[in-house]
């Protein structure tokens, strides 16, 4: 399973962060701008699981249930 957390830092994405660390998955945090736009992402925090992209809440809600 491939987890990548795009993020700024921003305090949703902060909330992701710690959650993933607490359910122990293991995850790549990208932080480019630049890699964000080309993949048309205009907002953050993304949670992208095996090439399926979520939401705060549906990342949230995906976290709490794996």
């Amino acid at each position: 399973m491939t987890v990548i957390l795009y993020s700024t830092h921003c305090p949703k994405c902060s909330v992701l962060e710690k959650k993933l660390k607490q359910k122990n998955i293991s995850y790549e945090e990208v932080n480019d701008i630049e890699t964000m736009k080309e993949k048309g992402y205009l907002s953050v925090p993304i949670l992208e699981v095996d090439g399926v992209s979520m939401d705060f809440k549906t990342a949230s809600d995906w976290i709490n249930n794996n």
